[in-house]
């Protein structure tokens, strides 16, 4: 009776504390794969700049941070199920140096290849569950690290790139690319705004002593370096060449910052959550190991129990508690042992009997 609802009880509680373990390994392995997105997307943005000044290499920051990705996606690629898209997007980022053309076919091409780098972002979160996360702290996280600050970078990128072009190129290339640009700018201000937003959410719900301060920051120096670069796109004017370069440095420092931050806090809270799941499994298992020996201990004791004791006099030894009576009473009578003893008589004439009789 109390072993099938214990285990039952431990069957339920062992299986959810499994189904949270395994959630949360994969989670981390999301963190993982997102960590190694941020130098490519950052090196993409370096690429895009490059073509549409008439440099056809790739620099080697891309090759380096394509290398990154491969490596983590042949760990990863088949539990997180993105190995088909990582081979897609890479063959994509190989076709960049063989696209030729006015700046426009260059940037729609290199614009492609960030689309699908973004999508790869999503389809980790996705994959990974991190997307569903159930800690507000750790959700806002995921969502400023793959979704607000990528789509930040990207779009900064664009603006400054498109603000170049723009001043510079002819006629039909300012009324292709000037509608891109004026987007990439009101994209580039919901994208900050938006990543502002999810970062303060998880330092106001998080129980992590060290995210607000290094949060700082990080946030500080990325939205600095975006103040920097829209400056110096001159929305409505000339760019400012200068300023665009030195701010795009300080954006790629910026986002490897400020990315390696977020992503360190998240798989720190992480740990967090796999060692209080080992608490929690401790504790069942020492509660499963007490229902067990406590009906265990209920078995035995019956059969090594010696039931009632009979006391059995010994031979010629009499009652210690009885009172015997008068002094010659028979033992054979009813009252013996029961009757008090006269003291004080008060009838005068009763003779005292003999020593032979008594």
């Amino acid at each position: 009776m109390i072993l099938v609802p214990a285990a039952i009880l431990f069957a339920s509680v062992w299986g959810t504390i499994s189904d949270k373990r395994d959630s949360t390994q994969r989670e981390k392995q999301g963190v993982e794969y997102i960590s190694s997105l941020a130098p490519l997307v950052s090196a993409l943005a370096e690429a895009q700049s490059s073509a549409l000044a008439g440099v056809a290499a790739a620099p080697g920051s891309l090759t380096a941070a394509v290398n990154g990705v491969a490596a983590v996606d042949q760990r990863l690629g088949d539990e997180l199920n993105t190995r088909e898209r990582w081979t897609g997007l890479n063959q994509k980022i190989d076709q960049l140096g063989k696209v030729t053309g006015d700046p426009v076919a260059v940037f729609q091409a290199h614009a492609e290849v960030t689309d699908l780098a973004l999508a790869l972002y999503d389809a980790v979160r996705d994959n990974s569950e991190l997307v569903r996360d159930p800690d507000n702290d750790i959700s806002h996280l995921q969502q400023a690290v793959a979704a607000d600050l990528p789509e930040s970078v990207v779009q900064v990128s664009r603006m400054g790139d498109l603000a170049q072009q723009v001043a510079s190129g002819d006629a039909k290339t300012k009324a292709q690319l000037a509608p891109q640009f004026g987007a990439a700018v009101e994209q580039v201000n919901s994208s900050v705004s938006e990543l502002t937003d999810n970062l303060q959410a998880a330092v106001d719900d998080t129980g992590s002593v060290t995210l607000s301060g290094n949060l700082v920051n990080g946030l500080d120096s990325f939205r600095r370096g975006v103040e920097s670069l829209t400056r110096g796109a001159n929305l409505g004017g000339a760019p400012n060449t200068a300023t665009m370069a030195t701010a795009q440095s300080q954006l790629q420092t910026s986002l490897s910052n400020l990315s390696g931050i977020v992503t360190r806090e998240m798989t720190v809270l992480l740990d967090d959550r796999l060692d209080s799941l080992d608490t929690d499994a401790i504790v069942a298992l020492a509660s499963a190991a007490a229902a067990v020996l406590l009906v265990a201990t209920a078995m035995v004791l019956p059969l090594t129990g010696t039931g009632r004791r009979i006391f059995t006099p010994v031979p010629g030894a009499g009652p210690r508690d009885l009172d015997p009576g008068p002094a010659g009473a028979d033992p054979g009578r009813p009252d013996a042992g029961h009757r008090a003893p006269a003291y004080g008589e008060t009838n005068p004439t009763r003779r005292e009997r003999s020593g032979a009789l008594r």
